[in-house]
């Protein structure tokens, strides 16, 4: 679309938004510059787009009624094959709905996103596609990715698959119950503070946060450029690290990856642990709302790798308790100033742009109210910051960030992983519809304490399940050194050969 140039009035209002002063004479003479200057904009608004074709046929699909959808986790429903051959032949595989999926619905957990339906396939739908898989549909994800709880939705909650009535976790929460109910074989997951990790271990599946830069983020809506990552959920190790495999790689867009080191990951499989020096992490276990029964099941199965042939240690890295705080100025201000104020993707990097995304989310300043309570939260803290103070609490967490990093590093010079509980408690009961607002938000954030920092420092981190409390899943998290998800693989798969975690 061209665009028009400012009339007097309008260059004056824009000229007080900056801090300046301009008599007549200044907007005649800047209005005239401004318009020449417009010319190049016109340019660029009349020139062809550079984006990737949608190569496979597919229908929007459609959205399941209740009888279909029991536990709420489906947003859409379609079928799109991919190719004939493949590593993925014969899987089906379900999209969070921060994915972009040509010609399929897209709302990202938000009433102001609905109605959108996006132009482009990200790059991980593409290669999923390529290697065989089916397109199985978009499940729900809470409202842009901001809750760690399975209650925010616009379309209403996602109920646990062990236990309706109960949290799925969250973001990725549609992700963890269709896989562990088998509807799909595998689902994409996004993780900013825990959103593939609190959901598999809510759930009772595997998944996995690689390193940042590992896989592309090409085609996902972005929540916050350092922090974003997405990666494999699955029922068993073998289809997570198999997955992973297929996604993973530099694609030329996107400017996290860093010379990611791409393995056949499915090659760790059956590799076993012996000789493997794991360190469970004191601090792991006294966040605030640790459930003991918990603990007891993660201390337990580090117990079982003993057996098994690895040598583990109890570690103390007392800055892991500070990791939430640090989270929060680059999670919030972040998130409000790219993910809200940028349009869905900000600017400042060499990316892919969905057009059509931001021009669409562009208009949730007119729908503000329909966000959900956590949203508005991170929207009025971030805004706020940002306006009394500017990025310095963003730029010093950041700084700060790299301490915390180097804590992790110094004990996996000595380790091979890091173990301790994906989240202190178990699944808890979703909020009523009269929850205060005060509960509404503490049940979108009490689970986050233990995964949040690893999105900070970029290692990857994989919740597996170890065990039921009270007929709910709990999940251990191991931690590796960046780029080597295959130590955790070989780890993961050796605890689940090693018997049924049900029953343990």
């Amino acid at each position: 679309m061209p665009i028009v140039a400012p009339s007097p009035e309008q260059l004056l209002a824009v000229a007080k938004q900056c801090g300046l002063s301009l008599t007549d004479d200044d907007v005649q003479s800047y209005g005239a510059l401004v318009k020449d200057a417009l010319r190049a904009y016109n340019y660029v608004a009349m020139a062809n787009d550079e984006v990737p074709a949608v190569k496979y046929p597919r229908t929007p699909g459609y959205q399941p009624s209740p009888e279909e959808n029991s536990h709420n986790a489906w947003y859409r429903k379609t079928s799109i094959p991919g190719a004939p051959t493949g590593k993925l032949k014969g899987r089906r595989i379900a999209l969070k709905d921060n994915v972009l999926l040509a010609g399929v619905p897209m709302m990202n957990g938000s009433s102001t996103l609905e109605g959108f339906v996006p132009d482009i396939d990200a790059v991980i739908v593409e290669r999923m596609l390529d290697a065989g898989a089916e397109i199985a549909g978009k499940v729900h994800c809470e409202t842009f990715c901001t809750s760690g709880g399975s209650h925010t939705a616009a379309l209403g909650p996602v109920h646990n698959p062990h236990r309706m009535g109960y949290s799925a976790g969250g973001s990725s929460s549609g992700s963890g119950v269709v896989v562990a109910l088998g509807e799909v074989d595998m689902a994409i997951g996004g993780d900013q503070g825990g959103s593939i990790r609190m959901p598999a271990s809510f759930c009772g599946i595997y998944g996995m946060k690689p390193t940042w830069g590992l896989v592309p983020y090409t085609g996902i809506m972005p929540n916050e450029l350092t922090i974003d990552h997405i990666g494999p959920m699955t029922a068993n190790v073998a289809d997570n690290a198999l997955l992973l495999e297929v996604i993973a790689g530099d694609d030329g867009y996107d400017p996290r990856i860093k010379s990611p080191k791409v393995q056949e990951y499915t090659a760790a499989l059956g590799r076993g642990v012996r000789g493997l020096k794991v360190a469970v992490l004191k601090e792991g276990f006294v966040q605030e709302g640790a459930e003991a029964e918990v603990n007891q099941k993660v201390l337990a199965a580090a117990e079982r790798y003993k057996t098994l042939g690895a040598t583990v240690d109890t570690v103390s890295i007392p800055m892991h308790l500070d990791g939430p705080a640090i989270w929060t100025p680059i999670g919030t201000e972040g998130a409000t100033q790219n993910m809200m104020f940028g349009d869905g993707y900000g600017v400042g990097r060499n990316d892919l742009y969905s057009l059509s995304l931001m021009d669409f989310h562009r208009g949730w300043r007119q729908k503000a109210d329909m966000l959900s309570d956590q949203a508005k939260l991170f929207l009025l803290l971030g805004t706020y910051v940002n306006n009394m103070y500017g990025p310095r609490y963003y730029g010093k967490a950041v700084n700060i960030t790299r301490r915390l990093r180097a804590a992790y590093d110094l004990v996996l010079k000595d380790y091979d992983l890091i173990l301790m509980p994906t989240t202190p408690m178990k699944a808890t009961k979703l909020p009523p519809e009269d929850a205060s607002r005060k509960e509404y938000i503490t049940r979108a954030t009490e689970m986050f304490t233990n995964t949040a920092p690893f999105n900070l420092t970029h290692h990857p981190a994989m919740s597996i399940p170890c065990g039921f409390v009270d007929g709910l899943p709990v999940g251990l998290m191991l931690v590796g050194r960046h780029f080597e998800e295959s130590t955790i693989y070989a780890a993961a798969h050796a605890f689940e050969q090693s018997g049924d975690w049900r029953t343990m």
